[in-house]
């Protein structure tokens, strides 16, 4: 019902930069409201209102804050809250849900007010939505818009009280994680078929995951680990082993292998104690209290009765009688409740000593997956632990296992005086990148053979999985769930996993990736700046920086591209319709309304608009003494456009340059020139690339490209003999462009170096020509061809 409500002032921030300044983003929508509260507010005082209100509220935006969720809106009584508006973590969803219940337990059947209790229903919804970036904040008002807005506070009306109801896409990112109850489906207006709804009862332990498939690869990673640890028992010296990848790796499937390769030393058992960090801990300490259960030889997350005798056991061979008494109940209240109090950090010191004490008198192994999402009170137990086993000589080794983007735990004693401890020989660094495309094949044949699907769908997956051992997996598995084989789309735990890579971006990091990802499986730093309207030269240390990233990878002849299939798909799945359509504007300087957004890509050849094929150069005729090599038009001649006599060169001219140009391509569209045999913006495979010299052949020859893709090889460097003199020119009509005299005529023509950009050429006059709907016409330089 409608009502005042009391939002407290907003705290000023410095604006962050987007150069794009609205996604399409995959949100999670929480919406809560009173139940009843129109009889609530007819009984009550309005001063007592206004109390109920501000405690209500209060309490909703404190437990928001805490799960970084935002409120997009006050609605009378009901709250609209988004999560992974601006960024996410993959487990946006996750966090909503648990926002949910908690609100519940805070809120339910609680005295606020004069003794006045309130129950409220709770609605979550994940969908695409459309997110203004800058207004992505506590009272942003008109933040998001999608229909996901609207299934949330349908959800939160057919919800029952004090209860939390998510739909099927937010069962389906947290199932593992959140006990989960399915109710009747609900039939919602203009939708068929009824919406499938569940009833989240509380969080659950995610469960172990099992390891039955054979290892494809990774022998030299497991084989550079396994050296680690058998160095330190050998050596009695310390290690810190780091493996390292982005998400879908493999990291934990080679823990697991790890863990059964190094089973003894030179006869010497080895103990491992490995825990794991789950997301969003409610305590902070868990995956030590895990560790704790470890030695004990439980399992992670069994009770404390069950992990009582064994753990007496462990500790009664280790410690005296006197010591005994005070670490046995310390380690007891760190395992009931690993929360981070004054209590459970006096179980974390006896823990540390007891793994020290153990490494005195055998090998001994610390292993912690996930560790990119621990609270800091673990890596300061990891930094703890390894520094004291180096002072006492001890043959311990931690095992992190985290994404590339977290720095070392180690790091940060460089500058320290226990930076010995932290040595470069002490410490080991195993990258976890993608497999090769045998390998890929191999696994996906295994694991397609395994869910009884056709083992021939491997051709279609290999190019998708970009070697992710995870990725090859949610294909699989969303091809057993009904997904088309034709074309699978990207399954939605690899769109969380990437798209919380991608965020972890600042605005300009991102607006390059999402730049990037539209221009074909290769491009240019020049291409980008392009696209963004930026000067040239700011990509180049941007892509530099994405490379260090492990987003981006380096190619052949200055050109780049994005590491995995599924980033690219995200990354250019977030642009507006209206951008992808300025982008590939500004790509090949065409109307975007007149063409399907984002179905060209820079440097490509555009066909005229009757003909859908793309200009494949012909071979380059060898010089003869008195005639310079040309090119021979492809296709019939139009009677009334004769073919132009080729003309020669002037050796004094600079070196060439290849353009795609049209009657209505603007020059500014064209971009800078591009040398011969170099990658430039269009890339080699849009236009004839120069390749080496073979024998029998000019020195100087043009190898046709397969189509105007950009997926298409680089080809290599110009190959010119000292006497082979300047370079002729090159000239080639687009096929069928000059058919029946067809006005719309594309030329490959040459251009001096330097040239382009730049001021119109003294050579001759200009050349006013039609410009491209919405842009104005302007001079543009007459070329040799024109």
């Amino acid at each position: 019902m409608p009502q005042s409500t009391i939002v407290a002032a907003e705290p000023q921030v410095p604006a962050r930069h987007w150069p794009v300044p609205e996604e399409r983003r995959t949100v999670t929508v929480l919406f809560v409201d009173i139940v009843g509260s129109t009889a609530l507010v007819d009984r009550l005082d309005p001063e007592d209102v206004r109390e109920l209100q501000r405690a209500y509220f209060d309490t909703v935006a404190r437990v928001l804050r805490r799960w970084h969720g935002v409120v997009e809106k006050y609605i009378g009584d009901a709250v609209m809250a988004l999560f992974g508006a601006r960024e996410s973590d993959g487990f946006d969803a996750y966090r909503a849900v648990r926002a949910g219940l908690e609100i519940q337990q805070a809120l339910d059947r609680r005295p606020l007010v004069a003794g006045t209790t309130i129950r409220v229903r709770v609605g979550v919804a994940t969908g695409e939505a459309v997110v203004d970036l800058a207004a992505a904040r506590d009272g942003g008002h008109g933040a998001a818009s999608g229909a996901v807005i609207t299934t949330a506070a349908r959800l939160q009306e057919y919800a029952p009280p004090a209860a939390v109801v998510v739909c099927a896409a937010t069962h389906r990112a947290t199932a593992g994680l959140v006990k989960q109850r399915r109710l009747t489906p609900v039939t919602v207006p203009n939708r068929v078929p009824p919406m499938g709804v569940w009833h989240a009862v509380g969080p659950a332990t995610p469960p172990v995951r099992r390891h039955d498939g054979p290892l494809v690869g990774r022998r030299r990673e497991l084989a550079t680990a396994r050296d680690q640890i058998v160095r330190a028992v050998r050596e009695r010296s310390p290690r810190w082993v780091s493996l390292v990848g982005p998400s879908g790796s493999g990291r934990s499937r080679l823990l697991h292998e790890l863990t059964r390769a190094v089973g003894t030393v030179d006869g010497t058992p080895v103990r491992w104690c490995v825990a794991s960090c789950p997301p969003y801990p409610d305590q902070p300490l868990a995956p030590v209290a895990d560790l704790v259960r470890g030695l004990a030889r439980a399992g992670a997350g069994e009770p404390l009765p069950a992990v009582r005798e064994p753990l007496a056991a462990v500790l009664a061979g280790l410690l005296a009688p006197a010591r005994l008494a005070a670490a046995r109940p310390a380690l007891e209240r760190l395992l009931a409740a690993p929360d981070g109090t004054a209590a459970a950090a006096e179980g974390v010191g006896w823990c540390q000593e007891v793994l020290l004490r153990l490494a005195a008198r055998g090998p001994v192994v610390v292993a912690v997956d996930d560790l990119d999402r621990a609270a800091p009170a673990v890596d300061r137990f990891l930094h703890g632990l390894f520094i004291a086993a180096a002072a006492r000589g001890l043959p311990l080794v931690v095992v992190a296992l985290h994404t590339p983007d977290r720095a070392d735990a180690l790091a940060v004693a460089s500058d320290r005086a226990d930076a010995p401890a932290a040595a470069p020989d002490r410490r080991c660094r195993v990258s976890v990148g993608p497999l090769a495309p045998v390998q890929s094949g191999r696994l996906l044949r295994h694991l397609l053979a395994r869910a009884g699907q056709q083992v021939s769908l491997v051709d279609r997956l290999l190019p998708l999985v970009g070697g992710l051992p995870g990725h090859a997996e949610a294909y699989v598995r969303s091809l057993v769930d009904g997904a088309d084989p034709v074309a699978p789309p990207v399954p939605d735990d690899v769109r969380r996993a990437v798209g919380a890579e991608l965020d972890r971006l600042d605005g300009v990091g991102r607006a390059v990736m999402m730049a990037a990802a539209t221009l074909g499986a290769r491009f240019t730093p020049a291409a980008v700046e392009r696209l963004l309207g930026w000067t040239p030269g700011r990509a180049r240390p941007l892509l530099y920086a994405l490379v260090e990233a492990g987003l981006v990878v380096t190619r052949p002849a200055g050109t780049y591209a994005v590491q995995t299939p599924a980033l690219r798909q995200v990354a250019a799945d977030r642009l507006p319709r209206r951008v992808r359509a300025r982008f590939a504007h500004r790509a090949v300087g065409a109307d975007p309304v007149g063409r399907a957004a984002g179905a060209e890509a820079v440097g490509h050849v555009t066909p005229a608009p009757h003909r859908t094929d793309a200009v494949r150069p012909a071979p380059l005729r060898a010089a003869r003494p008195g005639r310079p090599a040309t090119v021979p038009p492809s296709g019939r001649r139009s009677p009334d456009r004769p073919e132009a006599a080729p003309r020669p060169v002037d050796p004094a001219r600079p070196a060439a340059a290849l353009s795609v140009v049209g009657p209505e391509t603007p020059r500014a569209a064209i971009g800078p020139a591009v040398p011969v045999g170099s990658a430039g913006p269009a890339g080699p495979a849009a236009v004839a690339s120069v390749g080496p010299r073979r024998p029998g052949r000019s020195p100087a020859t043009v190898t046709p490209a397969r189509g105007a893709s950009s997926d298409a090889p680089v080809a290599p460097p110009t190959e010119v003999a000292p006497n082979a003199g300047p370079v002729p020119p090159v000239r080639r009509r687009g096929p069928g462009a000059a058919r029946d005299g067809h006005p719309a005529q594309r030329r490959l023509v040459v251009v001096p170096l330097g040239a382009l950009p730049g001021p119109p050429a003294e050579s001759g006059p200009p050349v006013r020509r039609p410009a491209p709907p919405g842009l104005p016409a302007g001079p543009v330089r007459a070329s040799a061809a024109a």
